[in-house]
């Protein structure tokens, strides 16, 4: 699956905002306006000024949104979602080369606010997976305890685990430690 390079940074960005949320053990990754400084840095969110607790609430909002899309059964409802989203941003489609960056396109309003340029943005990468016919390709960790978000861009849509070294691994040692432990009887 050919992806831009636009649309894979939207997409780990979804996928981060995404796995911000408080789930079990987990604490919120986006509890304060530094957090979400922290995101808008990391991830080079572009035309971003100042932020406070109204931006802060707002990527939140968002953020439970895209959460939904993961765990629709099928393209249909994840596609409906993924419009409400996109279409509530006031998309504004412009290509612009900036940064290093070759030309790509920006799907958010100049001056949107970051919710909305997230929205805008990570929306549309969302939308090209389910229009490639891919919707089963946004998943979930399968790992106990864990549920982390993630795309499966493996050729053969065969990814289980949110990262294979700390997930996939870990599963991997139990077993094999199983094993032992039933053979020595």
């Amino acid at each position: 699956m050919l992806i831009p390079h636009d649309t894979r940074v939207a997409l780990d960005a979804v996928v981060d905002l995404v796995n911000t949320a408080p789930e079990d053990d987990r604490e919120d990754g986006l509890a304060d306006v530094a957090a979400l400084e922290e995101f808008v840095r990391r991830h080079n969110v572009s035309g971003v000024d100042r932020l406070g607790p109204r931006d802060l609430r707002a990527v939140q909002g968002i953020r439970d949104r895209f959460a939904e899309v993961f765990a629709t059964p099928d393209s249909r409802s994840a596609a409906g979602l993924i419009n409400e989203l996109v279409a509530a941003a006031g998309t504004t489609p412009q290509l612009t080369d900036h940064d290093g960056y070759d030309w790509h396109v920006h799907y958010f309003a100049p001056g949107a606010s970051v919710a909305d340029h997230l929205a805008a943005d990570c929306g549309m990468a969302l939308a090209f997976i389910v229009v490639a016919g891919e919707k089963e390709r946004l998943r979930r960790c399968e790992a106990p305890g864990c549920g982390r978000a993630f795309v499966d861009l493996s050729r053969n849509r065969s990814r289980r685990y949110c990262d294979s070294r700390t997930c996939g691994n870990r599963l991997h040692v139990a077993a094999y430690r199983a094993r032992r432990r039933e053979a020595a009887g």
